[in-house]
């Protein structure tokens, strides 16, 4: 199926001229507020804590190569390209377009860094989830998670899994990291999960996040959930780059039992939480992969909860 079925929306009468320029007022706007939600996103998945070998404004988690402020400096160079990815999605571009995009953001990023990768996962996939909100936007399409997902894999799908395995700024003869663990190890690195319409968003962190809001928890402890649940279900190449296969068990084991515990509804959960982040810096251990999926998540439920606020 190359196309979304024609929404209701899409069978109405043609714009007068007036209506037509406020249209495109207002989905450059929503554009707008996609990139500022994004940067929001990566923002709080850098503010949180505790969270197991990741950088946040406490400590380094397991690096020794960067820390909050180079993150920050990561986060100002992309202010432009997540706008600037949205737009591109508004008018359906070709997955070659988005991809030139996400390259030259990557190299802001690295510059802004001094080399030091902070946000390549979340390029690509914070990135593709705008441009697919935007374009169900453009097309009144509903923002909603099936909605988002179908519109992913239907627009740009096939070109994502021809892609599947090269990085953003790797040609066929240059492996990255994750493309080098995914040979090693038979594990799936960020351009499997687009391929596949990033399933531990929408299967895994979306749903966590959900459930432990409605049990009266705050964002907070949503996001803790929301981590911890990626970690006991992903296969982070970012873990078997540092760790292998072995450390790879250690971080979905861990995960797994601070979940089974009742996560953030248990009683001393930050204690545990704290045990488990000290565990994985002591192994160096650092799972960027679930952290870029968290920001992903939290993208699209607040992109979905203003939907709802306007009533849209």
């Amino acid at each position: 199926m190359r196309r979304l079925m024609a929404h209701p929306a899409l069978l109405a009468a043609p714009l007068h001229p007036l209506q037509q320029r406020r249209a495109v007022r207002q989905n450059l706007q929503f554009c707008r507020q996609l990139a500022r939600l994004a940067l929001r996103s990566l923002h709080q998945e850098l503010v949180l804590y505790p969270k197991p070998g990741l950088v946040s404004l406490i400590d380094n988690g397991s690096h020794d190569d960067m820390d909050a402020s180079t993150f920050l400096r990561s986060l100002f160079s992309l202010r432009h390209y997540f706008f600037q990815i949205a737009v591109a999605g508004l008018k359906g571009a070709p997955f070659h377009h988005l991809q030139k995009l996400a390259i030259a953001a990557e190299a802001r990023m690295l510059r802004a860094t001094g080399g030091v990768n902070t946000h390549r996962g979340a390029i690509f996939a914070l990135g593709m989830l705008c441009a697919a909100m935007a374009y169900c936007r453009g097309r009144k399409l509903p923002l909603q998670a099936e909605v988002i997902r179908a519109t992913l894999l239907i627009q740009w799908g096939d070109a994502l899994a021809r892609h599947s395995g090269v990085h953003l700024d790797h040609g066929a003869g240059q492996r990255s990291h994750g493309q080098s663990v995914a040979l090693a190890h038979a594990v799936g690195g960020a351009r499997e999960e687009g391929a596949l319409g990033f399933p531990a968003v929408f299967e895994v962190a979306l749903p966590q996040l959900q459930s432990t809001l409605e049990q009266g928890r705050a964002p907070h402890e949503a996001r803790i959930d929301a981590l911890f649940a990626l970690m006991a279900h992903i296969s982070d190449t970012n873990v078997y780059h540092r760790g292998g296969a072995e450390g790879a068990q250690r971080v979905r084991q861990q995960s797994a039992a601070f979940l089974a515990a009742g996560g953030t509804g248990a009683p001393g959960w930050r204690t545990q939480a704290l045990a488990c982040h000290h565990d994985f810096v002591a192994h160096r251990l650092s799972p960027g992969g679930a952290a870029d999926l968290l920001a992903a998540a939290c993208l699209v439920h607040q992109a979905m909860a203003l939907e709802l606020e306007r009533g849209a």
